[in-house]
């Protein structure tokens, strides 16, 4: 009988042992939060200063994956990230319609602009983003463009069409595959013209020797959002971290924090936060 109560212990207290060990890394994985976003974010230092801030608030670990929003999405799609950080408004329409998302949270805006060489080969200065896209067109100026379905990509295919061209397959047109701030040496290099979020231009222009050519045209803003991703869809995804960060995104604190980002080195701020903002005000 003694017999049987010890082993009837041991096994009890080898079952108790092996919950442990198993919860354990489940409790660590728990607090790690992986954070898909566009290469902006983290090109113009924003995620510097956001993330440890987070972290230290939250308790929460970030692993920050810095894409395309395409890409970013695409992990989304796959239950491969906890939360996105993105800005391209039509794809994340789609990847809500989707059902991969459940909430899509305005965070703040800045814009895009044109940049080029100073001697400005294409005379794009002071055009609207169409027109502008039309005169590098037509003059054969070399356009770096990311070609990676971001949403700087998106954004730029929009021109394009606006402008009723096609550019896939000039020989003046070279689709990199890189980041934004890749990209921009790109083009510093060989002086061409891109498109880029203000943002990075403003973090990465030291040394560049690009001018901004075209800017404050209304097609040209640039809105982030951020998205808790969908648990039913994907059951390991951090719901718990996803919206600790997505709320985070949007409370006065980092909105404040967002104002004032980029003031005291550039004399402007590098992104508006919009957080509470209807839509419709930002053109959406």
């Amino acid at each position: 009988m003694k017999s049987f109560r010890f082993v009837s212990r041991m096994l009890l207290l080898c079952a108790a042992v092996m919950m442990l060990t198993t919860a354990v890394p489940a409790l660590a994985a728990s607090k790690t939060v992986i954070l898909a976003t566009t290469t902006s974010t983290q090109d113009s230092g924003l995620l510097d200063v956001l993330v440890p801030l987070f972290e230290k608030e939250s308790g929460f670990i970030v692993k920050t994956i810095s894409v395309g929003s395409g890409q970013a999405m695409k992990m989304g799609e796959k239950g491969e990230a906890d939360v996105l950080l993105v800005h391209s408004p039509d794809a994340e329409k789609k990847f809500m319609a989707g059902g991969f998302g459940v909430t899509r949270r305005l965070v703040m805006h800045n814009d895009f602009i044109i940049i080029g060489p100073a001697a400005d080969p294409a005379k794009i200065k002071g055009a609207t983003a169409a027109d502008a896209m039309k005169r590098i067109a037509q003059s054969g100026s070399l356009f770096a463009s990311r070609g990676d379905n971001s949403g700087t990509h998106a954004k730029e295919k929009g021109l394009w069409k606006a402008a009723s061209l096609n550019p896939e397959g000039q020989k003046w047109y070279q689709q990199t595959g890189l980041g934004m701030g890749q990209t921009l040496n790109v083009a510093a290099e060989k002086k061409g013209y891109t498109l880029t979020d203000r943002a990075t231009y403003l973090a990465l222009k030291k040394g560049l020797n690009l001018e901004i050519l075209v800017e404050g045209d209304g097609k040209l803003l640039n809105i982030y959002h951020v998205i808790e991703l969908n648990t039913v869809k994907w059951p390991k995804v951090n719901e718990q971290g996803g919206k600790a960060f997505a709320d985070f995104m949007v409370a006065k604190k980092t909105q404040d924090i967002i104002r004032t980002f980029g003031v005291e080195k550039f004399g402007a701020p590098l992104f508006f936060p919009d957080a509470g903002k209807k839509p419709e005000s930002l053109g959406l």
